[in-house]
């Protein structure tokens, strides 16, 4: 059986959906930072963008020895 919540969403779907937008919000935020040339910010804005990406070809799940 699978696991729905009450909006009949499944915690799967809803942790993928959440990691698109926080994915979208960090390209929204990299443009910001790229305007101001704040070079280290958009650096590390990249790095969670791609921390967002591995988690979502992962299935939203951690990766093995990585962080929670």
């Amino acid at each position: 059986m699978i696991d729905r919540s009450k909006d009949g969403v499944s915690p799967v779907t809803r942790s993928a959906q959440n990691l698109v937008f926080v994915r979208q919000m960090l390209g929204e935020l990299r443009g910001v930072a790229e305007a101001e040339n704040a070079h280290m910010l958009c650096y590390l804005i990249e790095m969670a963008m791609m921390e967002a990406s591995d988690l979502l070809e992962a299935g939203g799940r951690p990766r093995p020895g990585g962080r929670a």
